[in-house]
């Protein structure tokens, strides 16, 4: 079955419920594009040029200013609804994230009312269902989306998809980037574990913490494996009491607040506005930093 009909089926069939409020790549009306875009079809005949596209590749710099004129009804479609959407997808995730880890990791009122609920009714398990439903959700349409770029470089002969792609990263909506993708990732793991479960059975997420350097592995539905990275890159270590930074880079809480020049009971939001991040020297990136709360438990257990 092609990726398409694969598409399709997830986002009608019986997860339709669940997809209702949430935003999604247009991948089968943004290849239609592809398909009817005269520019495109006279493209083609490039595009089956393995030496010639090979070429285009070689110079991204000169082909993106090129690119950006070849095909402007073609690049507004693209870019623009493909940025809204990834948008979209990386505030659904953050949100509904938000509330399954508040539900997991409420405060003292917070679990004596939930305490009190589970008297009547246990929801733990449709908990964590939704936490895989929310993580599938997003695998998907970062396939979706890897896939309706690649087909537009190759009909355009083009390496535009592929400078898009690292423009969404920059700017903090590529979904499979987001912190909260990972944080949901530990949720899974911790409560597969809690109910005697085993990690590496089945399911979207692992970790691997005996490894040199220590990593939560996701798996998406194509088989591709990504890996994320646990290692502080201050103190070179696991990293301990674990924060997100807006540009979504880990680091030890201790450790950031060193590189932030501030103290650690003052915490992170107190940090300069100029403050720059360790790795990639964004400035701004503390106000919105995040603990996370379900990687550090995950840690410690292990």
């Amino acid at each position: 079955m092609k990726f398409g009909e694969t598409f399709t089926e997830y986002l009608h069939g019986d997860r339709e419920r669940f997809l209702q409020k949430c935003s999604h790549i247009e991948y089968k009306r943004l290849k239609e594009v592809l398909k009817t875009c005269r520019r495109c079809n006279a493209f083609k005949g490039c595009a089956n040029n393995g030496e010639e596209y090979n070429q285009l590749r070689e110079d991204e710099s000169t082909q993106s200013t090129h690119l950006y004129e070849s095909c402007p009804m073609c690049d507004q479609m693209f870019f623009s609804e493909l940025k809204k959407e990834a948008s979209d997808i990386v505030g659904c995730l953050s949100s509904r994230g938000r509330r399954l880890i508040h539900l997991h990791a409420p405060n003292q009122m917070q679990k004596y009312f939930i305490s009190l609920c589970q008297c009547f009714t246990s929801n733990q398990q449709a908990t964590a269902q939704e936490c895989r439903l929310l993580i599938e959700y997003v695998a998907m349409n970062a396939i979706a989306l890897r896939k309706i770029l690649k087909k537009y470089d190759k009909v355009h002969c083009s390496v535009s998809g592929r400078i898009f792609k690292s423009k969404i990263r920059t700017e903090h909506i590529e979904p499979l980037q987001s912190p909260w993708l990972m944080e949901l990732g530990a949720f899974y793991i911790n409560f597969k574990e809690s109910n005697g479960g085993n990690q590496d059975n089945d399911g979207p997420f692992s970790c691997d913490l005996s490894a040199t350097e220590p990593i939560m592995i996701l798996m998406l539905p194509d088989s591709v494996k990504l890996e994320y990275n646990l290692t502080c890159a201050i103190c070179l270590d696991t990293v301990y009491k674990p924060y997100a930074l807006r540009c979504g880079h880990l680091f030890c809480k201790p450790c950031a607040c060193s590189a932030a020049s501030v103290m650690i009971f003052e915490g992170l939001k107190s940090a300069s506005p100029e403050s720059k991040c360790p790795i990639c020297r964004e400035v701004g990136v503390y106000a919105n930093a995040m603990h996370m709360i379900e990687l550090d438990l995950l840690l410690k257990k292990q």
